[in-house]
């Protein structure tokens, strides 16, 4: 579940990082923070969503547990 703050916008540059890291499924150590929970689990990157609340990663880990990340949550830096 997302934080309930409005959405803020990510840098454009940080943003074309997250679509080539998706269209390389890359996989990287992602951390974030939702609902005052801080995360950090290794991920490879699927895809981008975007909807009126937000732009979102879409990611799965090792295991094949998907996980919907909303891109101004991540803290962590991109893998390129």
């Amino acid at each position: 579940m997302a934080d309930k703050q409005a959405y803020q916008p990510i840098n454009c540059e940080i943003h074309d990082g997250y679509e080539l890291a998706c269209m390389r499924k890359a996989i990287h150590l992602v951390e974030w923070k939702e609902d005052d929970t801080a995360f950090s689990q290794r991920l490879r990157f699927l895809d981008l969503e975007y909807t009126p609340e937000g732009e979102f990663l879409i990611a799965e880990d090792q295991e094949g547990n998907n996980y919907r990340v909303r891109l101004d949550s991540i803290s962590s830096r991109l893998p390129y």
